[in-house]
């Protein structure tokens, strides 16, 4: 579990999360494509490019560009007939950007406001750490989120799940036994449960 007196390291926290999620795109086929996901709203193309896309923000808000002044450069279908390699290229992009020197101490004008680049890094692992988490129920692919990463993603939504969850960014947490291992308890609080 982190350590409440030593601050987490959200650059290499976040680059771990990328690691991990690229180990379940790396399963991905194009025929799993037009898949249904745990994201009921997408299928596997799209949560794909939601990922990619996320990835792709990252250095343009860290180097203090605004939502106005990148458009639309990321929308659309990002992933096309590459969906592995355009994943790695966003995720080593991603991570390159918030080990930059600066990047955690400079303001993000992400939608939700102006927050600093550790901030906007923390959340950017969350999304990750899920939505890796969701394309494996896709794929079929093994998923063990770390120990310590568990702790993390509940360190950093913990204090504002519930205002999340009103949002619907989240679902309705699960019930599940109390002795369900660390990750099934912490999927549950996301309103998730495995498939597969």
């Amino acid at each position: 579990m982190p350590d409440d007196n030593e601050p987490l390291d959200y650059a290499e926290l976040h680059a771990r999360a990328l690691r991990l999620a690229g180990k379940a795109v790396a399963q991905v086929s194009l025929d799993d494509l037009d898949e249904p996901t745990p994201c009921s709203d997408w299928d596997l193309r799209a949560l794909l490019n939601h990922m990619v896309s996320g990835n792709f923000w990252v250095r343009p808000l860290v180097a203090g560009r605004t939502i106005t002044d990148v458009g639309d450069e990321f929308d659309g279908d990002l992933v096309g007939s590459e969906p592995i390699s355009v994943y790695e290229n966003s995720a080593s992009d991603a991570a390159d950007a918030f080990f930059a020197m600066g990047a955690m101490k400079a303001p993000c004008a992400v939608s939700y406001g102006p927050i600093s680049g550790e901030e906007y890094c923390a959340h950017r692992t969350v999304d990750i750490v899920l939505h890796g988490w969701d394309v494996s129920q896709v794929v079929g692919a093994e998923y063990i989120v770390p120990a310590d990463m568990i702790d993390a993603v509940r360190q950093i939504i913990e204090p504002s799940m519930e205002s999340l969850r009103v949002t619907g960014i989240f679902g309705n947490e699960i019930g599940v036994p109390e002795d369900a291992d660390e990750q099934t308890k912490l999927l549950a609080w996301f309103g998730r449960k495995a498939t597969k």
